[in-house]
C-alpha cells in the first residue's frame, strides 16, 4: 500500500469528498463573482466623485426638464415619472406586438408549407428576406417609406370621418364611458365566470354523448348575452366616440403617433419572419403517423391542423418562440432611433440634460430585465401547460 492510498474501510478525508468539491468550487466563483463587482462599483464610485457627479439616486426627484411627445407629462415632474412614462410606452409596444407577431408567424409557417406552390413561394419570400435584414433598417423603411409618406398634419385624411390619418399621427374610433361603466365591467366579468363555465359542462356533455361540444360558440353566446343584457340595464354606458378635428387638435378617439405605427409594424413583421420558421420547423417535427391517422379518419386540411397538427407542434414551438418574445421587447429600444418616446429614449435625454448616466443606464437594464422576466414568467407558464406528462 503507497502512501496515498486509503486503507481499506477507513473514510477518505472530507477534502476529497465530490460534494465538498462541488460546493467550494462554487462559493470560490461566488466570491470571485461579488469581489469584482464591489471592485468595479468602488472605481466607479471613486470616479464620480472626482468628477463631482453623484453617486446616489436622489436625482429621481428633480424635475425632468424634457418632453414626451402625445403625452400630458409635465416637464416640471420628478425623473422617475419620465422614466416611468417610458416604461409605458414600451409596454405598449410589447403587449400588443406579441399577440400579432404569433399570428402572423404562426400564418406564414403554415403558408411555407402549403401545397399551393404559389402560397409557399410567397411566405419563403417573405421569410427569407425580412430575416435576413437587420431590424434597425426595416424600422427605417417602414418610417420613411410608409408612415412619413401619409398626409401632413395641416391636411389629414379623413376616410369615412371615422379616421383622422397623418404622417404625425393616427387616430380612429374608441369606446367613451359614462357613469355605469364599472358596475358593467362586474358584469362582463360575471358574464366571462359564466362562459367557462358552460364551456367546461359543453366539454364534459360530449364526453359522455359523443356530440361535438360546439363550447366556444356556447361560450360567447353566453358572454355576449350577459355583456348585452348588462348594458341595457346599466343605461347604455359606452359610446362609440369619432375622433374630431379642429385644425391640428384632435380630440375624441384612440390613436398614436405614426412613429409607434412604424414600430410595430416593423418589429411584427421581422419577429413573425423568425417564429414562422420555428412554427414550420414545429410542425415537420409532428410525427407523420399522426397526420397519417388524421387523414383515415377523413378530417379535412384545417381539421387536421387545427386538432392534430398545431396542438402538438405549440408544444414543440413555445421554448423558441419566447426567446423570440424576448428579442422583440429588447428591440423596442431601436425606436431612439425614429424618436418614439419608450424608456431608451428618455433616458438618453435625461443623460443629455445632464443627469448621471451610469445610474439611469443601470436603471434602464433593470427595466428591460423586469420585461424579460415577466415575459419568461407567463409563457413559462403557458408552456408547462402544453406539456405531456408521463405516468
Amino acid at each position: 500500500m503507497t502512501a496515498t492510498e486509503t486503507p481499506k474501510g477507513s473514510k477518505p478525508p472530507f477534502w476529497r469528498n465530490v460534494h465538498f468539491i462541488r460546493g467550494s468550487l462554487q462559493i470560490v466563483a461566488v466570491a470571485i463573482v461579488v469581489g469584482g463587482i464591489l471592485y468595479l462599483g468602488n472605481n466607479l464610485r471613486n470616479e464620480l466623485i472626482a468628477k463631482n457627479l453623484p453617486t446616489g439616486f436622489d436625482f429621481l426627484s428633480q424635475p425632468t426638464g424634457v418632453t414626451v411627445a402625445d403625452s400630458d407629462f409635465n416637464p416640471a415632474s420628478p425623473v422617475w415619472k419620465a422614466l416611468l412614462t417610458g416604461i409605458k410606452n414600451t409596454f405598449l409596444l410589447v403587449i400588443v406586438g406579441i399577440p400579432f407577431l404569433t399570428i402572423l408567424g404562426t400564418l406564414i409557417g403554415v403558408a411555407r408549407l402549403s401545397t399551393n406552390w404559389l402560397v409557399a413561394k410567397i411566405a419563403t419570400v417573405y421569410v427569407e428576406t425580412i430575416r435576413n435584414i437587420p431590424p434597425l433598417l426595416i424600422i427605417l423603411f417602414v418610417f420613411n417609406a410608409v408612415i412619413l409618406q401619409l398626409p401632413p398634419p395641416r391636411d389629414p385624411a379623413t376616410p369615412l370621418d371615422w379616421f383622422v390619418i397623418s404622417n404625425l399621427k393616427l387616430v380612429g374610433p374608441s369606446i367613451a364611458t359614462s357613469s355605469g361603466a364599472g358596475v358593467l365591467l362586474v358584469i362582463a366579468l360575471i358574464g366571462l365566470v359564466a362562459a367557462v363555465v358552460v364551456g367546461i359542462w359543453r366539454t364534459r356533455y360530449s364526453e359522455q354523448t359523443g356530440q361535438h361540444h360546439h363550447r366556444v360558440l356556447w361560450g360567447l353566446a353566453v358572454f355576449a348575452g350577459t355583456v348585452l343584457i348588462g348594458y341595457f340595464v346599466t343605461g347604455r354606458p359606452l359610446s362609440i366616440s369619432l375622433p374630431e378635428l379642429d385644425g391640428r387638435i384632435i380630440t375624441g378617439g384612440f390613436g398614436g403617433l405614426g412613429a409607434y405605427f412604424a414600430m410595430l409594424i416593423a418589429l411584427v413583421m421581422y419577429t413573425a419572419s423568425h417564429v414562422a420558421e420555428i412554427v414550420r420547423g414545429s410542425i415537420l417535427a409532428v410525427p407523420k403517423g399522426q397526420t397519417e391517422a388524421a387523414n383515415a379518419i377523413a378530417l379535412s386540411g384545417f381539421q387536421r391542423l387545427r386538432y392534430v397538427t398545431l396542438p402538438q407542434a405549440f408544444r414543440i414551438a413555445l421554448p423558441p418562440i419566447i426567446n423570440q418574445y424576448l428579442n422583440f421587447a429588447k428591440n423596442t429600444s431601436l425606436a431612439i432611433a425614429i424618436g418614439y418616446a419608450e424608456v431608451t429614449l428618455i433616458t438618453f435625454q435625461l443623460i443629455g440634460n445632464g443627469y448621471p448616466a451610469p445610474q439611469l443606464i443601470l436603471l434602464l437594464m433593470l427595466a428591460y430585465l423586469l420585461f424579460s422576466l415577466t415575459i419568461s414568467f407567463l409563457v413559462n407558464i403557458l408552456n408547462r401547460r402544453l406539456q405531456l406528462v408521463g405516468n
